[in-house]
């Protein structure tokens, strides 16, 4: 079991372990702190590699691994999140000092969303420094005009979960899920595993979407100096101690839209989440 709290940070982090930073949590083992994404992709990629046969391995990501139904038919030609995954993956720049092209690249994408009745797309928020007329930096987009919703069913659920299309600023889920959905299709592509709910969740490797928010209170009360790092750790024990009782079943049933979308593991199970630390 390993959750990831993800960063679309334009720099490394600070050489001490620092919040709004990639941290690595795993039932039984010290927190993993890490600078850049490519530096936490590698050492995932080596979990992936190293995992015994016969053992099983859950990671979850905390960024959206889909958008609202209908974006991608209409970005790709494909009703399917994987198809998104690619087309990022064959655009999206990411070195390792963390410098990327997210803004670019979403401006890219509100270009291929506007028409001569319709101006720009779904995404918003940029530095206020960076030039680029295609990308607004406040939200001032009209979801219904482009065939849309602002949110996607599971964040209606959880209302405290960011839309995925803000990309600026303190809880700007959509710059994470830029970055994240390029890394998920290149892990997506290894032998053995699946990314739930898109596939079945019954391979040696399973990749999922979380919210460690769902663990808000019990997060609180953790003496950790470092929220990201308690969340991370306090997510990954719920979740094992569910699977070793046989409770995560439960958390893997989703409604249809989430073939498309995407859904936060245990969304709907907070208190069996909760049940499980106590």
């Amino acid at each position: 079991m390993i959750i990831a709290d993800w960063s679309a940070a334009s720099a490394r982090s600070p050489a001490k372990p620092s919040a709004d930073a990639i941290w690595l949590g795993s039932p039984g083992r010290q927190s993993r702190y890490f600078r850049t994404r490519q530096q936490a992709e590698a050492a995932l990629l080596a979990e992936i590699n190293s995992l015994p046969i016969g053992q099983r391995l859950l990671i979850g990501f905390d960024f959206p691994m889909g958008y609202p139904a209908g974006f991608a038919a209409q970005l790709t030609g494909q009703p399917q999140a994987r198809a998104v995954w690619a087309w990022l993956a064959a655009r999206l720049q990411d070195d390792a000092r963390n410098r990327n092209n997210r803004f670019e690249v979403a401006a890219e994408i509100n270009r291929l969303f506007g028409s001569s009745l319709i101006r720009g797309g779904p995404f918003w928020g940029r530095p206020a420094g960076l030039a680029l007329p295609d990308l607004p930096a406040r939200k001032t987009i009209d979801y219904p005009s482009l065939g849309l919703t602002e949110r996607r069913a599971v964040e209606r659920l959880v209302p405290r979960a960011q839309a995925v299309w803000k990309l600026y600023t303190t809880g700007a889920a959509g710059s994470q899920g830029l970055m994240g959905q390029a890394m998920l299709h290149r892990l997506a592509q290894l032998p053995g595993v699946a990314v739930w709910p898109f596939d079945r969740a019954d391979t040696r490797i399973v990749l999922a979407e979380v919210y460690p928010s769902l663990l808000a209170a019990e997060v609180a009360d953790d003496p950790a100096a470092i929220k990201d790092e308690a969340q991370v750790r306090l997510l990954a024990q719920a979740l094992f101690r569910l699977s070793q009782g046989g409770g995560l079943a439960p958390l893997l049933e989703t409604p249809a839209v989430a073939a498309e979308e995407g859904w936060i593991l245990g969304a709907d199970h907070v208190a069996a989440l909760r049940g499980a630390l106590a």
